[in-house]
C-alpha cells in the first residue's frame, strides 16, 4: 500500500496538555515505544462491549525532549493532513482483509 508502518509499544497519557519530558523518559524506560493521549481509552471502551480490537495510531510529533523544537499543535495537524490519504487506505485494506 506504500505507508510506513511500525509494530511498537503504545503508552497512553491521559491529556490534555503533552507529555512531559520527564513521563516520556520514564515510559520509555518501562518499554514504550510510543506515546500519546488517543487509542487507550477507544480499546478499552470497544473491548468492554465485547468486541475485538485492533489499535492503529498515527504519530504526528516528536515527543517532549526528543526533539530540538518546542512542541507544536499546528505540527500534529499538518502532520495529521498529510497522512490522512495513507491511513485511509490502510484501513480500507484491513477491513476488505476481515
Amino acid at each position: 500500500m506504500g505507508i510506513d508502518t511500525v509494530q511498537g509499544t503504545y503508552a497512553w497519557t491521559r491529556g490534555p496538555q503533552y507529555e512531559t519530558p520527564a513521563e516520556v523518559r520514564a515510559l520509555h524506560a518501562m518499554g514504550a515505544d510510543a506515546v500519546g493521549m488517543s487509542t487507550v481509552p477507544e480499546a478499552l471502551v470497544a473491548n468492554s462491549l465485547g468486541m475485538r480490537v485492533l489499535g492503529l495510531s498515527t504519530i504526528t510529533n516528536v515527543a517532549a525532549g526528543l526533539g530540538t523544537e518546542p512542541l507544536n499543535h499546528d505540527e500534529v495537524l499538518d502532520t495529521g493532513r498529510r497522512v490522512q490519504q495513507g491511513l485511509q487506505r490502510l484501513v480500507t485494506g484491513i477491513v476488505k482483509a476481515f
